[in-house]
């Protein structure tokens, strides 16, 4: 299946008997998971990226959905990989969707997760207000466009429901606790520049995790996309080398 910039379609690439599950963020798509995803692909994985539910349509479809309908997403995508007969899972996911497969990493057999600038704390310092503001201010209008190099995969809403990070900030306040319950191999890693995240929630997951298993990446010149930034051939280097590592697979990974 061949992935289009901009396109918010979900994607499924058949490959071997290890199976990537990766789960884009908060607003975003598949779209700013594809170029990891044809990656893996070739290193002979099976990888699906599935859409979350309310995103990649409009604004008041997402306005109707909260966390719990993001997380049967999720194990939904998890219960698509495993009945396409796959051995193993590993669940990758980008902001949002790293907390997403840190709740799935407790509740599922992995054989390894990777949170990208997974959010402990916001730095919108106004994120805690939108409780209040909700109800006579529904949505928030979109801050400043990207870089032409990250903006190019990102299908974004022109607003985003306050209701949305209410129940995103909810869906924080109940991963935080349970955090102790993941005990796979981990490869938690956060971008240096990221804008959106306060770096030092790796720190936390890092620590907060039980997992024997675990490592911490920082990428220097990164922001919170990290997926589609300038240092995503590092990027995708290393989780392919984790892949490898906690799969036991000797494929040699092809030239990115």
């Amino acid at each position: 299946m061949k992935i289009k910039r901009r396109s918010p379609e979900p994607f499924f690439f058949e490959g071997g008997k290890t199976g990537i599950l990766l789960i884009h963020g908060f607003t975003g798509t598949p779209s700013e998971l594809s170029p990891l995803g044809r990656f893996l692909h070739k290193q002979g994985y099976t990888v699906h990226a599935p859409l979350l539910a309310g995103h990649g349509t409009t604004p008041e479809d997402m306005n109707t959905t909260t966390w719990p309908d993001w997380w049967k997403s999720t194990q939904e995508g998890y219960q698509r990989l495993k009945e396409s007969g796959v051995e193993e899972v590993i669940a990758i996911g980008l902001s949002m969707g790293g907390c997403l497969v840190l709740n799935l990493a407790r509740t599922e057999s992995l054989s390894g997760v990777v949170p990208l600038c997974a959010p402990i704390w916001l730095k919108d310092k106004r994120a805690h207000l939108t409780g209040l503001f909700q109800y006579w201010m529904p949505y928030r209008k979109r801050g400043g466009d990207k870089p032409a190099h990250i903006e190019d995969y990102l299908v974004a809403y022109d607003r985003t429901p306050l209701k949305c990070i209410v129940s995103l900030r909810k869906f924080i306040r109940y991963l935080r606790p349970r955090l102790s319950k993941v005990t796979v191999p981990a490869l938690v890693v956060q971008a240096e520049k990221d804008e959106t995240v306060v770096p030092k929630s790796a720190s936390y997951i890092f620590e907060a995790i039980e997992s024997e298993d675990k490592d911490i990446r920082w990428f220097a010149k990164s922001g919170h996309i990290i997926t589609v930034d300038k240092e995503r051939e590092r990027l995708f280097t290393e989780i392919d080398t984790f892949v490898k590592r906690v799969t036991g697979s000797n494929q040699s990974p092809e030239a990115l």
